[in-house]
């Protein structure tokens, strides 16, 4: 709580709207209404008025200072099937099938971000993952300058031994099966451009392996050492003030004493603060073990390297993990520009 206490606190000086597209969740729809009464922003749920406020009675949830829009109603329905038109013109997408498309509301919640109508979205807590990024993915896209899109776990622990105070960044942990050195390079430096907003500190990258400085040989570690390279480079490149230590074991990263034995010099191993797995299996299951196991609190997934911001929440979220997910997405578009240059300008279809 620590953490999200931060979140907060930051939000509540620059409020943002977050659009919340599975309306009549009820986990949703605590989330909300925390996030109007804690003063975060506004909170916009889709879906149908009626069910909505049917769900809202059931669980004793006020409404009050939430927007509900049904998708099939707004006045921006045919603006938004012009726009989706045009983005999947390319694919032969017709007038009825956009519009068909675009009632679905994860794909109206994507285009209203798009359209600069929300600040960022959040949703996942009854879809699959790909049923959240295709939209964002088709919609949003990639932000200029950017070639990986990922994501990013944030898990807060009580031991505040590691990490910053217990808070670490882990990723990539949900989009990106088995990245090459580029695309690790990518999540390395996104994940630590994160940190940095949301922390205020200096990153500490572990690139993370089940070898520590050639204590092993493999294709997967060279991988890892070339991308630690690379990271250091991308982040020289975008002025961004880090550190990269790799390849490490996790216990090198994160135990000062085992790091002390093995890598005395290290300004990173024992004291990482962002931790970027090799690939999807080690990134989903590192963290999902953290998250049960230790009993952490987790955030996320909170997607990097979009045009705007967006996260894909786990199914089995409570209302306290959606609502700090969405503090994280509202931080995050508060200084989105001077992360992504350029992304206030571009609309959906314009590159």
């Amino acid at each position: 709580m620590r953490f999200i206490g931060s979140v907060i606190e930051k939000l509540q000086r620059h409020p943002k709207r977050i659009v919340f597209p599975e309306g009549t969740e009820p986990r949703v729809l605590q989330a909300a209404r925390q996030f109007h009464s804690l003063r975060m922003g506004a909170p916009i749920l889709l879906g149908d008025r009626s069910k909505v406020k049917e769900v809202a009675e059931l669980i004793n949830v006020s409404l009050e200072g939430v927007r509900i829009l049904n998708p099939g109603e707004s006045e921006e329905l045919e603006n938004f099937v012009r726009r989706l038109e045009l983005l999947r013109r390319h694919k032969g997408i017709q007038e009825t099938e956009a519009r068909e498309v675009m009632l679905r509301p994860n794909y109206f919640g994507a285009m209203m971000v798009a359209m600069n109508q929300a600040d960022g979205l959040v949703s996942g807590t009854n879809e699959i993952t790909g049923s959240v990024l295709r939209p964002l993915f088709q919609i949003i896209r990639v932000a200029p300058q950017v070639t990986t899109a990922s994501s990013c776990m944030i898990m807060e622990v009580e031991d505040t031994r590691f990490g910053e105070n217990g808070v670490l960044f882990m990723g990539d942990c949900g989009v990106i099966p088995e990245p090459n050195v580029d695309q690790l390079a990518d999540v390395a430096v996104s994940t630590a451009q994160l940190a940095r907003q949301l922390l205020g500190v200096r990153p500490r990258v572990a690139m993370l392996s089940y070898s520590t400085k050639g204590s092993a040989t493999h294709p997967s570690i060279a991988k890892v050492q070339a991308a630690t390279a690379m990271a250091e480079q991308k982040a020289k490149q975008k002025m961004l003030e880090a550190d990269f230590d790799g390849e490490l074991q996790l216990d090198a990263a994160l135990v000062p004493e085992i790091a002390a034995r093995k890598l005395p010099e290290s300004k990173v191993a024992g004291r990482a603060n962002v931790l970027i797995f090799p690939d999807l299996n080690a990134g989903n299951i590192g963290s999902k073990l953290i998250q049960h196991i230790a009993r952490a609190h987790a955030y996320g997934q909170i997607l990097l390297g979009l045009d705007r911001p967006a996260a894909d929440v786990s199914r089995g979220s409570s209302a306290h993990d959606i609502l700090g997910v969405a503090g994280i997405v509202g931080v995050q578009s508060i200084a989105y520009k001077l992360l992504y240059p350029d992304v206030a300008r571009r609309l959906p279809g314009e590159f």
